[in-house]
């Protein structure tokens, strides 16, 4: 028996008695072969245990079998559960992912993106970030483009997002309804458009409620951890009053229970919250966060898939994921 390893085509011409022309036939499914013959190559090589070398397959095609994938930072819970839902998805192909971070930085984020597109990938998948939707879209122009977490204009059809906006809205929508009419703000950043969409559904639930948003309860953060505990300290630092926090991610939902917890301040019998995400940890924050959950791994798997229908030259038309208020301890009626 031939090593695995050195199995070639021919070897397998040879033992299925057919043209090495159509055993590459079969093997990249670029022309029709007839049912007998294609059954006999697929026999030789499972008796031949070969192994195709994909690097190679690539080179001969044109192409690199990789799909650059750009994240905002490596190690945030939403942003990884969407890249494990990416790596899920094209596990069925024979493409593989090629990983860049922007680190929330636009500069990084541009020059993450000219080195994918340097590397020749096959396609893009961009998950979040900052770059312009003009740029995206002249990107799209040279390249099999998906966007994920945010919609871009022109590319709607290549986008996998939520309603911000809706979700927002229907989260603070649940604390009016649980008599809260002082509602701090947390915003994420606003350059980047899912940011900007949830703080829009805050302010329109609160006008919705005949309650204008006081701008000195909205409070701008990083998404970090960090800028939660900020938010919180600047408020109360300020003597703002108010008796829940709506935060635009879990993180600083996270930040914002710290920064209370450390002031004395009690959750929920003072002061309220709510996330956005449901990360994996805000069902065992102290009390149990309540949140709005985004499918983050089901957006991965989608935008795998749909990159690959359009390197097969399908169509695409990504439907907007669904979110899901999950209310847990950290709210409660207002006194």
């Amino acid at each position: 028996m031939l090593s695995k390893n050195k199995v070639t085509i021919q070897d397998i011409a040879e033992k299925a008695n057919v043209s090495k022309s159509t055993v590459s036939r079969v093997l990249t499914e670029s022309a029709y072969v007839t049912e007998d013959k294609r059954e006999a190559v697929l026999r030789a090589i499972a008796e031949l245990e070969y192994q195709p070398n994909i690097f190679a397959r690539g080179l001969a095609g044109g192409q690199s079998l990789a799909i650059g994938v750009l994240t905002q930072i490596f190690g945030s819970p939403f942003y990884d559960a969407i890249l494990r839902g990416i790596l899920q998805g094209l596990q069925v192909s024979d493409y593989s992912p090629i990983f860049a971070d922007g680190q929330w930085r636009p500069e990084i984020e541009q020059g993450a993106l000219q080195t994918l597109l340097a590397r020749r990938v096959d396609g893009l998948i961009v998950v979040g970030g900052a770059t312009p939707d003009q740029t995206l879209c002249q990107i799209g122009e040279e390249v099999p483009l998906i966007v994920v977490g945010r919609r871009i204009s022109g590319l709607e059809s290549q986008s996998v997002y939520v309603d911000n906006f809706e979700a927002a809205y229907q989260a603070t929508h649940y604390l009016i309804q649980a008599g809260h009419q002082q509602i701090a703000y947390i915003a994420g950043i606003l350059s980047h458009q899912d940011a900007f969409d949830r703080r829009e559904g805050y302010v329109q639930a609160l006008k919705d409620a005949g309650n204008v948003a006081n701008q000195d309860l909205i409070v701008g953060g990083d998404f970090r951890r960090h800028s939660g505990v900020l938010a919180v300290e600047m408020l109360l630092t300020r003597g703002q009053t108010f008796s829940a926090i709506f935060a635009a991610n879990d993180q600083m939902a996270f930040g914002a229970r710290l920064a209370l917890f450390r002031r004395g301040i009690r959750v929920p019998d003072d002061v309220s919250i709510i996330g956005f995400d449901d990360q994996p940890d805000s069902a065992y924050m102290i009390p149990p966060l309540t949140t709005v959950r985004q499918p983050a791994v089901e957006m991965g798997e989608a935008a795998a898939q749909a990159i690959l229908d359009l390197l097969k030259g399908k169509p695409v038309d990504v439907p907007v994921f669904p979110t899901q208020l999950i209310m847990r301890e950290s709210v409660a009626r207002f006194r």
